[in-house]
């Protein structure tokens, strides 16, 4: 007899660890010339990226995989979730990417600067 898959509640998860301070900011830096590393160029520069705008620069539609390696490496990348509905998707969101200047700042500490970045 198989048993049905047990489901994780998502809701509730990590609170009790709430009262201990974030981890330090200390990403790993992509590769040089890949995908990650240009994606993390354009959001250290402050610029907001969304699929076109990355397809259109890199000639490359894989933004969401990219978003995902860059959290991987410890960059906290922050989703905008922007309603773009159309004619056959009403419900249709597109995300935007954004990094926040204050961990723009640290990484260029980090790194010496924005010559070394990119």
């Amino acid at each position: 007899m198989k048993k049905a898959p047990t489901t994780v509640q998502a809701s509730g998860a990590g609170e009790q660890l709430s009262f201990l301070p974030p981890p330090p900011f200390c990403p790993s830096w992509p590769t040089k010339n890949t995908l990650a590393d240009k994606a993390l160029g354009m959001l250290l520069d402050g610029q907001m990226i969304d699929h076109p705008d990355f397809e259109d620069r890199t000639q490359s539609w894989r933004l969401g995989a990219v978003i995902f390696t860059l959290r991987t490496l410890g960059w906290p990348v922050e989703t905008i979730e922007i309603p773009s509905p159309t004619a056959h998707y009403p419900e249709r969101v597109i995300a935007l990417y954004k990094l926040d200047p204050k961990y723009t700042a640290q990484a260029l500490a980090i790194n010496g600067g924005p010559s070394n970045v990119g």
